[in-house]
C-alpha cells in the first residue's frame, strides 16, 4: 500500500490587522521594546505620530515623529484627520487617520508608542482591533536613574516626567496586559509572545469561515 502524503501547502488565512498599543511613563522601556519588535518582526509598522515637540538630537524626522507646528496641529485636529491626540509634557501629540485605517483593512499590524490618554481613545474608536500592553519600571529609583542615563532632558524635564509618572502608571488597570521591565530581554519575549497569540484569535481572522468551509466540503482521497 503506497503512503498517503501529507505534505500540504501552509493555509493562508486573511485576518485584520490589529492595533498594538505600547504605553509607559517616560523611561520604563516601552520605546526601546518597541524598537526591538520592528527590528525582529517585520510583518509590525510603527504608526508614526505628529507632535509639537522639539526634536531630539537620536531623533529622525519622519521616522521616530512627523515634527510639527501647533497650528498644523491644531488644523489637523479641527479636520478629523486625528485618530486620537494627546497633550503631554506641555506638547501636543497625534496618530494620522489615513495610513492606520488602510494598514487595518489590508490585514497589516501597527505598533503605537503612545501614552494612555490616546490609549484610551483608540480603545473607545476601536476597541476590537486594540491590543494594549503597559510597560511599568521595576522601581521609581530605576526610573529616575534611567532618564538621567538617557541624557536627552534637562534636569527640569526630568523632574517634571518624575512628577507625570506616578499619576499615568495609575491607568494601568485600563491595559489588556501589564509587563514590568525589570530585564528588557524577558520583558521583550513576553510583548512578543502576546504579539503571536493575539494574531491567532479567532475573531481576529475573519478568514477562517472561507478556510473551514473549505475544509467541510473537501473530499479526501481514502
Amino acid at each position: 500500500m503506497s503512503p498517503v502524503s501529507s505534505s500540504k501547502m501552509p493555509a493562508t488565512i486573511a485576518r485584520r490587522g490589529l492595533m498594538l498599543v505600547l504605553s509607559s511613563p517616560s523611561g520604563a522601556g516601552k520605546s526601546t521594546i518597541a524598537r526591538n519588535l520592528l527590528e525582529t518582526d517585520p510583518s509590525l509598522e510603527i504608526s508614526v505620530s505628529v507632535t509639537t515637540r522639539q526634536r531630539r538630537p537620536s531623533e529622525i524626522a519622519g521616522k521616530h515623529y512627523h515634527f510639527i507646528t501647533t497650528a498644523q496641529f491644531e488644523r489637523m485636529r479641527a479636520a478629523d484627520e486625528l485618530l486620537e491626540w494627546a497633550e503631554v509634557h506641555g506638547n501636543f501629540y497625534g496618530t494620522p487617520r489615513e495610513p492606520v485605517e488602510q494598514a487595518m483593512s489590508q490585514g497589516r499590524d501597527m505598533l503605537f508608542d503612545i501614552d494612555w490618554q490616546g490609549a484610551r481613545q483608540l480603545q473607545e474608536k476601536m476597541k476590537a482591533d486594540v491590543v494594549s500592553i503597559f510597560v511599568l519600571p521595576p522601581t521609581m529609583t530605576e526610573l529616575q536613574s534611567r532618564l538621567h542615563r538617557r541624557a536627552e532632558d534637562s534636569e527640569e524635564v526630568i523632574r517634571t516626567r518624575l512628577l507625570n509618572s506616578r499619576a499615568e502608571i495609575e491607568h494601568w488597570r485600563e491595559y489588556d496586559y501589564a509587563i514590568v521591565n525589570d530585564d528588557l530581554d524577558e520583558a521583550f519575549r513576553n510583548v512578543h509572545c502576546i504579539v503571536k497569540a493575539e494574531r491567532v484569535r479567532r475573531d481576529r481572522r475573519h478568514g477562517l469561515f472561507d478556510f473551514v468551509n473549505s475544509l467541510l466540503t473537501e473530499e479526501p482521497n481514502l
